[in-house]
């Protein structure tokens, strides 16, 4: 029901970046091939299909963070949270993986809560909320 992107990728080293996508399928009562299937499907769509077998440790951070949201992504959430998913990214990556990811989620009617600190990202938005000191204030 819910995908989870934070603003550091903890992709887990010890598997390839088609495992780390796979794992959050690891409950449902499909095959190991559909599982595949599936993940590999989606990291295709956003430009990661030549590096299914990578170690994440030997990739950029724009990569990284891609896997990140195809992670949250698999199991088609009904919602998306965000904490500053391209905060450690610079403006042009982070703006190819927001088109990504908003281009996604809308196809999909996944609704995305996510919190930024960078306006041109904000600016993306169906609604922006603004904060100070832990309340809304416009």
């Amino acid at each position: 029901m819910v995908g989870m992107v934070f603003q550091f990728h903890h992709l887990i080293p010890a598997l390839n970046l088609l495992e780390n996508v796979i794992l959050p399928l690891q409950p449902l009562p499909t095959t190991a091939i559909e599982k595949r299937k599936r993940a590999r499907s989606l990291l295709e769509s956003c430009g990661l299909g030549h590096r299914l077998e990578s170690d994440p440790r030997r990739i950029s951070g724009g990569e990284r963070q891609r896997v990140a949201v195809v992670r949250a992504l698999i199991n088609n959430p009904r919602i998306l949270l965000a904490d500053e998913p391209t905060g450690s990214l610079d403006s042009q990556t982070g703006k190819a993986l927001m088109d990504f990811t908003l281009e996604y989620c809308r196809k999909r009617n996944i609704t995305i809560l996510l919190v930024t600190h960078d306006s041109d990202i904000a600016r993306m938005a169906d609604r922006v909320l603004h904060m100070n000191d832990g309340k809304i204030v416009q």
